[in-house]
């Protein structure tokens, strides 16, 4: 986020990052670094260990509030399968789509690997590793469903580079794994990380720099409790038309406290304070009063989360979900229930609440077979 000083008012350029490219450098294992272009890592084209693998990756929760396209978590029990297996009838170094199934994914989601989000990385990690005479067959099983404001691209790109990189042997790191999803986010839903990285790394992570980029994981304390309330309405807002109603520009006190309050965010994390997140989430002054309005009832349920006892709330992502933040599981049974009563009362939408807590393993493998 690049800042402008225009007189006589000072304003923030909230324009697109610039795409990504790749390097092998890491000097600190808990940053990525990148500069202009994907290149391939390995030197040797890997054989296959396995004959087919499959592999999951969490739903996530990007932004949370202050932290536009910076900031972003995983959450547990929700997410995408991948499988992939090595397909002597498919060209040999390219991906073909077998199927794809879950709630309408079937009908808009494209079977075509170059339209397809998990088909994008899938390729972009196989371009990394140098695989050029094997062709895999992938089939998406979406476990999320679309324009929910749950990271739904972001978890198919990333169960597919973990299973395309599992399959040849594991030879990329996680963290080389985030920049093959970031080659699908840029091309479907717009160059950001929020979601890709923590769906691939696990917890909350922030992105500290776009240009290079830099990754870093934020550990919230394994002794204590945090669990997020994701109500979601019947109701699509489309990642792209989301970002449309941002403002260009904003004003410099705006920019102050949503600095002031992301800094809040990232140590109440570290800190494991369930409260003070929720409080710092609950504050953005620039990205949420822009889309609430953009989702019927949405302002409706954050006060009814808040009046329920929630520490915060706000919109997951680009929406529609609703996340509350809260530190017992019971208590957010309760909060849910008022968050969905508020949308039918206030936004006319049905919707369906869950209380998750944080996936601290991000994208994995399920299963496989031997080759």
């Amino acid at each position: 986020m690049a800042i402008c000083f225009l007189s006589p008012v000072k304003t923030i350029n909230l324009s697109p990052f610039p795409s990504i490219t790749t390097t092998r450098h890491h000097p600190n294992p808990n940053h990525l670094r990148c500069n202009f272009s994907l290149t391939t890592v390995t030197t040797t084209e890997p054989e296959p260990v396995f004959t087919s693998v499959r592999s999951f990756a969490p739903a996530t929760v990007a932004n949370l509030g202050p932290g536009f396209d910076f900031l972003g978590c995983a959450v547990d029990g929700l997410g995408d399968f991948v499988s992939v297996a090595v397909d002597s009838s498919v060209i040999p170094g390219e991906i073909s789509i077998s199927g794809i199934s879950g709630p309408e994914a079937s009908s808009k989601l494209s079977a075509d690997p170059l339209w397809n989000c998990a088909g994008i990385a899938a390729i972009a990690t196989m371009k990394m590793l140098g695989v050029r005479s094997v062709g895999l067959s992938l089939n998406l099983e979406k476990g999320l469903p679309l324009g929910s404001g749950l990271g739904s691209s972001a978890a198919s790109a990333a169960a597919a580079a973990v299973a395309v990189n599992e399959i040849f042997g594991r030879k990329l790191t996680q963290k080389e794994l985030v920049l093959a999803g970031l080659e699908s986010e840029a091309k479907v839903s717009g160059y950001h990380a929020d979601n890709i990285a923590p769906a691939i790394m696990g917890g909350f992570v922030l992105i500290s720099s776009y240009d290079p980029l830099e990754l870093m994981r934020l550990e919230f304390p394994r002794e204590k409790e945090l669990f997020f309330v994701l109500v979601s309405p019947e109701f699509e807002a489309p990642t792209k038309k989301m970002r449309a109603a941002l403002p260009a520009e904003i004003g410099m006190p705006h920019h102050v406290w949503n600095c002031s309050q992301a800094g809040a965010l990232v140590a109440s994390v570290l800190n494991g304070d369930a409260a003070a997140l929720g409080k710092a989430l609950s504050s953005d002054k620039i990205v949420e009063p822009k889309r609430a309005p953009l989702i019927p009832g949405m302002e409706a349920v954050k006060k009814a989360a808040l009046e329920a006892g929630a520490f915060g709330c706000t919109i997951s992502g680009a929406g529609p979900t609703a996340v509350a933040v809260i530190d017992d599981e019971g208590r957010g049974v309760e909060i849910g229930k008022r968050m969905v009563e508020a949308f039918q009362k206030e936004g006319n939408l049905k919707a369906v609440a869950m209380v998750k807590s944080l996936d601290r393993v991000g994208a994995r493998l399920v299963t496989t077979v031997p080759s």
